[in-house]
């Protein structure tokens, strides 16, 4: 995408913004032009002072440097908080925009992104982009009027100063910005991917905390974070040496320009051409008009940097959907039968296929295992399940009907998840069981936490509901965290429940009692249990073994074992304390 498109698109979602962006134009030209006035009629004052004219030759000037003085300011404040609240409006909503994106992304449009890269275009380059709504659309416009004014007010006294002056403020503003933009381009394009290198590479160090000491890694994890930091550093010092030519040379352009009307005015006044005491007047104007065009180089080399960030921003934005939503939803299932005829999924053309021909069934009140290696493709069918992804091939459909009819909120009302790593927010046990239903009483979520066997545990803490659960859940044991995502799927009320390796993080014999009392918290709905461990014949009314994306097995779990097929083998392995997914990875 090229700059002037990427432009184009900020320009195009400033429009909602527009009449406080004119209202600041009006402001900074009034400002401006405060300014011009301010500059003028004090070197006229002075001057025409010197000649001891009648004081109430001098009123008119007196008045007009005392209100030029107090608008002055009292115009750069208003514009100001005019730009400003225009550029944070739209910054505000644009978060709020690309998060909203996230949220459809995720999870499988965002699997191959690191969080480090995505936070800093969530937050550093949206912000980046306040040097376009702020600095890039107002004060080009304001410096043209002020061309317009600075110029005309010269001409009215001396047209040879006018074209001086208009040809150094095209220069200041115009050249010198172009100038700054090109070697700006430079280094900002790679600055915006260097802040989310760094980012990412510090937040991997904070997560990973634990792990580098254990194994003696820190040292190596904080020389990439210092690697990254020199190379954002070396290209901040570069732009920041190009911000100082150019800085220079508008400095140079504007000094250079008031000597020259000076120059040309001194002959005007020997010549006649020009009184003496408007002298002053012309070059104090020459002086002030520079106000407006000063700002322009800066931004522009600005400009790279936010036109760098927008692209970031945009690129992420402009993702295809994982999954797309139909452009007339069916209207919401009831959520008694989830049925796979031939499921096919592959998440990239040269990768194996995820799943590869599956066939299964899940009924209101029936219980299925879908059990196999690491890799099977037991969490892909999940996701499919609940429309994080779309299906390659083959059908998966929902009270008969196909998934992709529907609309994806609708489907996750009624077929619920439970992961293996189920994320806690860090506020409150309360809080993070009302995640799905905010409005449930307390009556309600005790009664789902009493399901989930975890109403003693609330009742013995300090502050039963309120009580923190921390940061990813930190304070909070494994089997906790999971009664407690448990408890919040129970409280949606979805009549399917997936149970995806509920209990992989805890010990084997934990890990039995906690599956049955999920199981036992989740009679009356369907379930899809996913796991690495068998569960018991009484727990499940069928067994499913996948392997490589396909059904290998399936059947009763007695059955199963009494055939000596692929299940049997499972179960022998755990009968010797095989760990668990110890068999080798499948793919998908």
């Amino acid at each position: 995408m090229s700059d002037r498109q990427v432009l184009g698109r900020l320009l195009r979602l400033a429009r909602p913004e527009r009449g406080r962006l004119a209202l600041s134009m009006l402001l900074g030209f009034a400002t401006v032009g405060a300014s011009i006035g301010l500059m003028a009629t004090s070197g006229f004052l002075i001057s025409y002072a010197a000649l001891r004219p009648p004081i109430l030759e001098l009123l008119a000037a007196v008045v007009g440097v005392r209100a030029f003085g107090v608008s002055r300011g009292v115009l750069r404040y208003l514009e100001r908080l005019a730009s400003h609240d225009a550029a944070f409006r739209l910054l505000a909503d644009l978060r709020v925009a690309v998060y909203e994106r996230l949220e459809a992304l995720a999870p499988a449009g965002l699997e191959r992104r690191r969080r480090g890269d995505l936070l800093s275009r969530l937050v550093d380059d949206v912000d980046e982009l306040q040097t376009v709504f702020i600095r890039g659309i107002a004060p080009p416009v304001v410096a043209a009027g002020v061309l317009a004014l600075s110029t005309g007010l010269l001409a009215a006294f001396l047209p040879t100063a006018a074209l001086v002056l208009a040809a150094a403020l095209l220069g200041a503003g115009l050249g010198v910005s172009l100038l700054a933009l090109r070697l700006g381009r430079a280094t900002q394009a790679r600055l915006a991917a260097a802040r989310g290198l760094l980012a990412t590479e510090v937040l991997g160090l904070l997560e990973g905390a634990g792990e580098l000491l254990a194994y003696g890694r820190v040292d190596d994890a904080l020389a990439e974070v210092e690697a990254a930091d020199a190379e954002l550093v070396a290209l901040e010092r570069a732009g920041a040496w190009r911000a100082g030519l150019v800085a220079a040379l508008g400095t140079l352009v504007s000094g250079g320009a008031v000597g020259l009307v000076a120059v040309v005015g001194v002959p005007a006044v020997a010549a006649g051409d020009l009184a003496g005491y408007h002298l002053a007047l012309v070059v104090l104007t020459a002086m002030a008009a520079f106000e407006a065009t000063s700002p322009l180089p800066a931004a522009a080399q600005e400009l790279s940097g936010a036109l760098a960030a927008a692209r970031r921003v945009f690129e992420l934005t402009d993702a295809p959907d994982p999954v797309a939503e139909p452009a007339t939803p069916r209207p919401a299932p009831a959520g008694g039968e989830l049925r796979f005829e031939a499921a096919r999924l592959r998440y990239a053309p040269d990768e194996p296929p995820a799943l590869d021909g599956v066939d299964l069934t899940l009924l209101r009140g029936r219980r299925v295992a879908l059990v196999g290696p690491s890799g099977a493709g037991k969490t892909s069918l999940a996701h499919v399940a609940l429309r994080f992804r779309d299906l390659d091939g083959g059908r998966a459909l929902l009270d008969g009907v196909d998934l992709e009819a529907y609309a994806a909120a609708d489907v996750r009302r009624v077929v619920g998840l439970v992961e293996q790593d189920a994320h806690l927010f860090d506020t409150t046990i309360g809080a993070n069981v009302r995640l799905g239903r905010p409005d449930a009483s307390d009556d309600e979520v005790a009664e789902v936490l009493g399901r989930a066997r975890l109403e003693a545990w609330v009742a013995s803490l300090p502050d039963g509901l309120d009580t923190p659960v921390g940061e990813e859940g930190v304070r909070v044991s494994a089997g906790q965290r999971q009664r407690i995502a448990l408890a919040r799927a129970l409280l949606v009320g979805a009549p399917l429940l997936i149970l995806d390796e509920p209990t992989a993080n805890v010990d084997r014999t934990t890990a039995r009692a906690l599956r049955r009392e999920m199981l036992d918290a989740a009679r009356g709905r369907g379930v899809l249990l996913i796991t690495h461990d068998l569960p018991e014949p009484d727990e499940v009314d069928e067994v499913v073994v996948l392997e490589a994306g396909r059904v290998v097995e399936r059947g009763r779990p007695e059955a199963l074992l009494a055939a000596g097929g692929r299940y049997r083998a499972m179960a022998d392995l755990a009968a010797v304390g095989a760990p668990r997914g110890a068999e080798p990875r499948a793919g998908g």
